[in-house]
């Protein structure tokens, strides 16, 4: 029989406030095969670590649990711990009595005993556990970038500047994202195309950069080191390989088009760039609005290209490759204006969403930098600011915090004083939130210098009244109504995820959180990692993020790929599932449950075959199979029969 050692953490009084953390280790000793157990305030620290790893040696013990916090937290910790002292990693087990015990419970009898119970089960599944060995897959030192906005662009270049390729895909025809649609950032006001284009010329011409705009991700498959991509490049009607650039077909154009980029503020040609320094600079077709395919006329784009790069035969092309680890950093949406009812759901000209009123700043947006009002041109000397336009609403939208609106619309009231000087804003907030380097600073100075006026309160109706836009809410500071008649407002509308980021993840096989943002492995301890080995998250594709959190985080995706690529070959977890070939009857139930592509039919034994590198263990296979043929190593079916009694009390 097995010698297992357990040790209790009290968690500092995380745990022990709650539960008797000595009694728990006096009654794991009485169990059947504890050698030995001692409870100690911090199992994770050093000293924590170091008592393990003696009295594994001194006890001679041939299993250890530790009976703390989640594993997702420690386990990894524990593990390499117990490695030290000579032990098989996968002989640690972790005992959650924290966040499934102390946590959740505030009778001290009533969690001491139930902590009792969950060390019980796991002394039960100790007992039977295989001392297993990590499998070792090959790694295809490339990486895959989705999206190219600042936190894409920023991951590539950190990549491919460690000396690895990176393919680099965006689905527009340039890189760029939502950075490039700003005028100016806060808190410093520095102009965004100063800061952004030069990352984007670099992330165009860098050696190990492949750049693959107007493509998308069509088909993932494979596993961490070793994925299989399909990408589509969309026709774009132009022969990048000819064109100069030179602009004359978008000159020439007769059709107009709003202007995605520019918030359909302006118009360009059914051929167009999006900006003038879109990277690459080459346009495309907008099939949708081009006049010869709509009525097989016009082509006037290809008589004035001297160079014969217009090709209207052109067709979406596949691309396959194969890469070692992906980054996910698809950026964000706003939630739309049409979607706000009593802000005039869209139908009031002259209010417009954040994006909107940075291409107004903008000098290469539709009115070069100058402030004018949609509906006639006019410049507004009355402007209002709406924050948490369907932000913190459970009710009615989104129940979060946007996180960077109090700044952009404070940085906006301040670049319209800045533009209008006689103008005054007026900004309608909930609380000012200003978490950030220099951003407190930025707020006051702008409501105390500059004149601009806050008002604590909800606005409750948009509306237009003749050539002003009328604007009813409620300053709860002095409890009186509202009613300011604007030339022009401006909401602050919340961030959401990208409508083809539920597309996305199912061809990833990744998570997503409940507001529909990527789900990081750990908030804490691995926050640019999705639970999926080899798939990496960053920027405000996994939340709404300001532009040096962005950066920050794309960078630290980065670091992870590196060190992923820095081995000679990576160690997949061997607690997987496997198949008793004489118990398996071929009827490939489990094939279709498995989430991950990990089982496929040996038509030759007429069974199923498990491929290790692509399994993660989930337990579908276990829980489909109706012969019990599929079993989890170190999780068997005998395991958790044996689990089960114990909990309930049999043990």
């Amino acid at each position: 029989m097995k010698r297992i050692g357990v040790f209790v953490c009290h968690c500092g009084i995380n745990i022990a406030e709650t539960v008797d953390v000595k009694r728990v280790a006096e009654e794991a000793m009485k169990m059947e095969g504890v050698a030995y157990a001692q409870d100690y305030i911090y199992m994770c620290s050093e000293p924590g670590q170091t008592l393990v790893r003696e009295k594994i040696v001194e006890e001679k013990l041939d299993a250890v649990i530790i009976a703390a916090c989640s594993p997702n937290l420690h386990e990894s910790t524990f593990r390499a711990a117990a490695e030290e002292a000579g032990l098989n990693p996968w002989q640690c087990e972790i005992a959650n009595i924290r966040e499934q015990c102390s946590w959740v419970h505030t009778d001290r009898e009533k969690a001491t005993s139930k902590a009792i119970h969950i060390v019980a089960t796991i002394v039960q599944k100790t007992k039977l556990n295989e001392s297993l060995e990590p499998i070792p897959v090959s790694i295809t030192k490339k990486a895959l970038v989705i999206g190219g906005g600042i936190a894409g662009i920023q991951a590539a270049l950190d990549i491919a500047d460690s000396g690895h390729k990176v393919i680099l895909v965006e689905k527009e025809s340039s890189i760029g994202g939502h950075m490039a649609q700003l005028s100016e950032t806060f808190p410093t006001l520095d102009c965004s195309q100063c800061i952004l284009t030069p990352k984007m010329v670099a992330a165009g011409k860098h050696p190990n950069i492949e750049l693959m705009t107007y493509s998308q991700v069509d088909e993932v498959s494979g596993y961490v080191g070793n994925f299989k991509v399909r990408i589509r490049q969309k026709a774009a009607f132009v022969d990048w390989s000819k064109c100069n650039g030179c602009g004359l077909c978008m000159e020439k154009c007769p059709a107009k088009v709003s202007s995605v980029f520019d918030r359909e503020l302006a118009k360009h040609g059914a051929i167009y760039v999006p900006f003038p320094q879109a990277v690459p600079n080459k346009p495309v077709i907008d099939k949708d609005s081009c006049i010869y395919f709509k009525s097989g006329k016009c082509r006037l784009c290809e008589k004035v290209c001297e160079i014969g790069a217009i090709d209207f035969e052109q067709e979406d092309r596949f691309i396959e490759e194969e890469v070692g680890a992906i980054i996910t950093a698809t950026g964000f949406d706003t939630l739309p204006v049409v979607d706000l009812a009593e802000y005039g759901a869209g139908e009031v000209p002259d209010v417009i969403d954040g994006l909107a009123f940075e291409r107004l700043l903008s000098a290469s947006g539709p009115t070069v930098g100058e402030v004018r009002r949609p509906s006639d041109g006019m410049v507004p000397k009355e402007i209002v600011f709406v924050q948490c336009a369907g932000s913190r609403d459970p009710e009615r939208y989104k129940p979060y915090c946007s996180k960077i609106c109090c700044m952009y619309t404070t940085k906006h009231a301040l670049l319209y004083k800045h533009r209008v000087h006689d103008g005054q804003p007026y900004i309608f907030y909930i609380d000012i939130r200003t978490g950030g380097k220099g951003y407190e600073e930025f707020y006051h100075n702008a409501e105390e210098e500059e004149g601009i006026i806050y008002l604590r309160g909800k606005v409750a109706k948009i509306f237009r009244d003749g050539d002003k836009t009328v604007v009813w809410g409620t300053d709860t500071l002095t409890g009186r109504n509202i009613e300011i008649a604007a030339d022009l407002v401006v909401l602050a509308t919340a961030v959401v995820p990208k409508d083809s980021t539920a597309e996305l993840v199912k061809k990833l096989r990744i998570q997503t959180g409940p507001n529909g943002f990527l789900a990081e492995a750990h908030p804490k301890l691995r926050p640019v990692e999705s639970i999926n080995s080899g798939f990496f998250i960053a920027g405000a594709a996994q939340g709404p993020k300001d532009i040096p959190e962005t950066v920050s985080q794309a960078s630290a995706a980065a670091c992870k790929v590196i060190s992923l690529f820095s081995r000679d070959h990576l160690e997949q977890d061997p607690a997987i599932a496997w198949v008793d070939e004489d118990l398996c009857g071929g009827c490939r139930i489990c094939i279709s449950v498995c989430p991950y592509d990990a089982r496929e039919f040996d038509e030759e034994k007429g069974i199923v075959i498990v491929n290790e590198a692509l399994c993660e263990g989930c337990g579908s296979c276990v829980a489909a199979c109706a012969c019990g043929a599929t079993q989890q190593r170190n999780l068997s079916d005998s395991q958790i029969k044996s689990m089960v009694t114990a909990s309930l009390g049999g043990v």
